[in-house]
């Protein structure tokens, strides 16, 4: 993936920036997607994704390393905010193998894990089918990239 960060700024009322992600939001109790929302959006911008990936999960596939735990597209321009357990957008596929958000579960006794939630601006409008896993999300809209930036939050099972 081509970075592009920019002067988007990512927050939660959920967490702090390397803050604990509460249980809430986790796969061990009620797994429930946090509220996001971001500024300082790049001219241009036509719509968003939002992707959140734990790069320190113990899993090698499709050539890279981690977790991905949500995939979410297809969000208008007009939407800089998500509300908690959002049912907005399009809801890609997850490593779980589930469509939309599964909250952070690493394994048992493997530390404190670190998760990556990233909005993605794209110069154009998207509607791109469900069920796209990652790696063919950022295929799509690679090209259309205006700017990206994350907000990383922490999770240790137990």
């Amino acid at each position: 993936m081509a970075f592009a960060l920019s002067d988007l700024q990512l927050s939660s009322a959920a967490f702090s920036y390397h803050g604990d992600i509460p249980p809430k939001h986790s796969g061990e109790a009620d797994d429930v997607s946090p509220q996001l929302e971001w500024q300082g959006v790049p001219e241009g911008t036509q719509s968003f994704a939002v992707i959140c990936h734990d790069p320190d999960a113990p899993l090698v596939q499709h050539g890279q390393y981690g977790f991905v735990h949500w995939v979410l597209y297809n969000l208008p321009a007009s939407v800089t905010s998500l509300e908690e357990n959002t049912r907005q957008g399009t809801r890609g596929k997850n490593d779980f193998g589930n469509l939309g958000y599964g909250g952070p579960m690493p394994p048992e006794k493997h530390g404190k894990h670190h998760y990556y939630f990233w909005v993605l601006a794209l110069d154009c409008q998207t509607s791109l089918p469900e069920g796209l896993a990652l790696p063919e999300l950022l295929e799509a809209i690679e090209p259309n990239l205006l700017g990206m930036n994350r907000l990383i939050g922490t999770y240790q099972r137990g």
